[in-house]
């Protein structure tokens, strides 16, 4: 059809074809979330985004929610903050971060982080790119469907040679210990996950990633974010958060990096506050690598984020929060099925849904026509086809298994997610 074409179309010309310029890969300058971003506002979303509901992006709503610490709405700057900061973070903000670790996931082990197992970065993604850029050669394992952003980060850099790893469908999209010790056994030293997963809303247990991290030990660098770690489903809604940080034997031996930050699980995404916690060594190399890559973290936001991180206060943190965002997971889940729309399985962490469209009349049943079609009904969802990573694009991505899904996401207010649910309810209608 000709919604078929032009979706499919546009894809094709905004990451493969003629190049122009000389100089210019314009291929690189956009991740999947960006790219779904410019085509809504070709589709007049900047005119009015009040009009819109964005279930796209991968951002918690950011207002006030009742029994959470209150949203900030100033930042003192002091005389340091006026100043350069170290590029591996101010040491207090790095103090906070291993004492919240220390306190919710080495209690009564021998080893404990330090200011020194801590990096402060600008990001996760910045994180990332520093993490990369001081790999050792080697064979980089990352799982398929996963983070978007990774794409990019794995195509920067030709110290090690990426690996994908397909995760099956029909054990929901689960990366098992079995796997794990498959790919180590075939030469990979690098391993890079998010768990909990983006795009599939699961989470590996601790029973398992003890397991995991049993069979890394010694053997292979395991790179964890974590971003999502704090919306977990599992525990009835406590305030647990699941981190590789519990399993760790010897936080300077075991070579396991965990990046986390304020974007997620604080709702502070503007702030371009997050960390690394890992080995010294590997700490103090990342921590150095920032003086050519960023520059470092906003000192006066590094400031600002020591009071947040008081153990007490992020586990009531982490309970209200479950609740919160379990409730609009609920909700998403009963509208969706409600439309005839078959869920794979429901999430038990993140706040995403990994959506199936393939049942649906053609027009909506891969995942770009469908994201199409929600545009002109002012909805943004992400096509799945953007976390098939494909970072040497050696492959035909109209191959790929992710090719009939969206990542829909129930991380914006309630009243955004009945307003977006609404329209695709009646955008199913029309073709139905």
């Amino acid at each position: 059809s000709e919604q078929a074409s032009q979706a499919h179309r546009q894809f094709r010309q905004s990451h493969v074809g003629h190049k122009p310029h000389a100089g210019l890969d314009p291929t690189r300058a956009s991740t999947g979330v960006v790219w779904t971003s410019e085509r809504a506002a070709e589709h007049g979303f900047y005119d009015d985004p009040s009009q819109w509901a964005n279930l796209g992006q991968g951002a918690p709503e950011a207002e006030d929610i009742e029994g959470c610490f209150p949203r900030p709405t100033e930042v003192k700057i002091t005389e340091h903050g006026r100043e350069y900061g170290p590029t591996a973070g101010i040491r207090p903000l790095r103090e906070a971060v291993a004492r919240l670790y220390n306190e919710e996931h080495r209690k009564g082990k021998p080893s404990k982080y330090t200011y020194e197992n801590v990096c402060i970065v600008p990001g996760g993604r910045a994180g990332l790119i520093r993490i990369a850029a001081v790999l050792g050669n080697a064979y980089l394992g990352f799982f398929i469907p996963d983070y978007t952003a990774y794409n990019e980060m794995l195509s920067l850099f030709r110290n090690f040679v990426s690996i994908p790893i397909p995760l099956s469908k029909s054990e929901h999209y689960h990366m098992n210990p079995a796997k794990i010790a498959e790919e180590i056994a075939r030469g990979t030293s690098v391993i890079l996950t998010s768990n909990p997963r983006n795009p599939t809303g699961r989470v590996i247990m601790n029973e398992e990633l003890v397991k995991i991290q049993d069979i890394c030990r010694d053997r292979a660098t395991l790179i964890m974010d974590e971003f999502y770690g704090g919306y977990n489903y599992t525990s009835d809604c406590d305030g647990t958060v699941i981190s590789a940080a519990s399993n760790i034997i010897d936080v300077d031996t075991d070579d396991v990096l965990i990046v986390d930050g304020l974007t997620k699980r604080f709702r502070l995404p503007g702030w371009r506050v997050a960390w690394i916690v890992g080995p010294k060594e590997f700490i103090s190399a990342i921590g150095s690598c920032g003086s050519y890559l960023d520059g470092g973290t906003n000192v006066p936001f590094q400031e600002a984020a020591i009071p947040m991180l008081g153990p007490p206060a992020v586990r009531n943190e982490m309970r209200v929060l479950q609740r919160h965002f379990r409730d609009k997971r609920d909700y998403v889940v009963g509208r969706l099925e409600a439309m005839g729309l078959k869920l794979d399985y429901c999430p038990d962490s993140t706040f995403y849904i990994w959506l199936d469209v393939s049942s649906l009349p053609d027009g909506l049943n891969d995942g770009l026509n469908f994201f199409h079609a929600c545009l002109k009904v002012k909805v943004i969802v992400v096509p799945g086809i953007f976390f098939d990573l494909n970072p040497a694009r050696r492959r035909d991505l109209f191959d790929s298994p992710c090719h009939h899904y969206v990542r829909l996401s129930y991380g914006p207010r309630m009243e955004v997610l009945a307003k977006g649910l609404d329209s695709i309810k009646k955008m199913i209608d029309k073709y139905v």
